[in-house]
């Protein structure tokens, strides 16, 4: 019988933690949970103590802590909030994996921590690579730790380019379903709904990473830290549209060979490989039926209409802070949007004018990054106020 294997979880409430804890609940066993940290749903947290018991827990704030304690049974359990408790779980004893699925650069300082612990981590939480990916990479590499990855694109090159030696790799092509939008004509996106714009037509994912993905933002964000995970430059990484969201991403030799890895568009089977990695995990999910897909299709990417996707590619040849700045403007602009203070289209516009006058350093340490995320979120809620 297989050793369990302990898992510790950043995210737990959010579409990628609940997914992971669906994963571990039909695993048979195959995997216990020692740590879980949330945001600030604290009824759906106290829901997952109850059934995998973990040693420790982290919200935001200790009024949220206070709450979990007051609606939790079990004393032995330690409950903590903010960033130290955040570290603290992601640095638990005994945890053999740290899944990384926070939303946004407030998951970048506890997957350093995990790693600075020698831990093994599953990524979900591509800001940490887009933030600060020489740090990310450099730390994993002295501690000896694994980064494997989530994101259902990158799950796919990962997988085809086990075995292989990145000298042997031409270019690797990401796909992009094209989000909710990708037949509509550029003045139709002016009056495009915060509601519209998490409706994704394939995947079920939280509000921030649909608008993104409604943008094309995601797929930027994605091709820098494919840069980071697979040390490869950007100009080597394509980004075709294909909307059936069956063919996950590809990798071209210099023979000229593809390798595609397919399936159906469920984060459940990247999460499943990302946790039992280097082996699979039996699930009980639907087969990908050919027959039923019926049409494959591939399309250039529209970056007219789309232009944050070129707007990331930019920031990535930039390097340096660049690339903070970027994802730090994003996260303002895309909260600023879905709390009804500006439009659709000027998502675009605020990250636009962010990093065009954004004065690039390269990044020696976190610090380096804090004061260049800070500096772009403050820059892009003056230009939202002005608006």
């Amino acid at each position: 019988m297989k050793e369990t294997k302990c898992i510790s979880l950043l995210g737990s409430t959010g579409s990628i933690g609940t997914k992971v804890l669906d994963v571990v609940r039909r695993s048979k066993g195959q995997f216990s949970v020692n740590g879980l940290a949330a945001g600030k749903n604290v009824e759906l947290l106290v829901k997952q103590i109850r059934q995998f018991r973990p040693e420790i827990v982290s919200v935001m704030t200790a009024e949220l802590a206070d709450q979990v304690r007051s609606m939790t049974e079990f004393a032995d359990i330690r409950v903590l909030y903010g960033k130290e408790g955040y570290k603290a779980v992601a640095t638990v004893d005994d945890a053999q994996l740290v899944v990384s699925s926070m939303v946004g650069a407030a998951g970048l300082i506890p997957t350093l921590a995990a790693l600075e612990a020698g831990k093994d981590v599953a990524l979900a939480n591509k800001e940490s690579l887009v933030t600060a990916g020489s740090l990310v990479k450099s730390l994993a590499r002295e501690k000896g730790a694994a980064i494997i990855p989530i994101d259902s694109e990158h799950s796919a090159i990962f997988q085809c380019l086990r075995g292989y030696p990145k000298e042997d790799v031409r270019r690797i092509v990401l796909t992009a379903s094209g989000g909710p939008f990708k037949d509509r004509n550029i003045d139709e996106l002016v009056n495009v709904t915060p509601e519209e714009a998490v409706k994704h037509p394939k995947w079920s994912m939280g509000a921030k990473i649909s608008v993104d993905s409604a943008t094309l933002m995601n797929k930027g964000l994605e091709v820098i830290e494919a840069r980071w995970l697979f040390d490869i430059s950007v100009d080597r990484i394509d980004v075709v549209v294909h909307p059936q969201s069956i063919v996950h991403s590809m990798v071209e030799f210099i023979d000229g060979s593809v390798l595609a890895q397919m399936g159906i568009p469920d984060m459940r089977v990247p999460i499943a490989y990302a946790l039992a990695w280097p082996e699979r995990l039996e699930m009980d999910l639907p087969s990908l039926n050919l027959i039923e897909s019926h049409l494959l299709t591939f399309e250039t990417p529209h970056l007219e209409k789309f232009p944050c996707l070129g707007l990331a590619y930019d920031a990535a040849r930039k390097g340096g802070t660049a690339t903070t700045a970027l994802n730090a403007a994003n996260e303002v602009a895309v909260e600023a949007f879905l709390q009804r203070r500006m439009g659709f289209t000027a998502i675009q516009e605020v990250v636009r004018e962010v990093i065009e006058a954004f004065p690039v350093e390269d990044i020696r340490n976190l610090d380096d990054v804090l004061k260049a995320d800070a500096l772009a979120r403050l820059r892009a809620e003056s230009i939202i106020t002005k608006m």
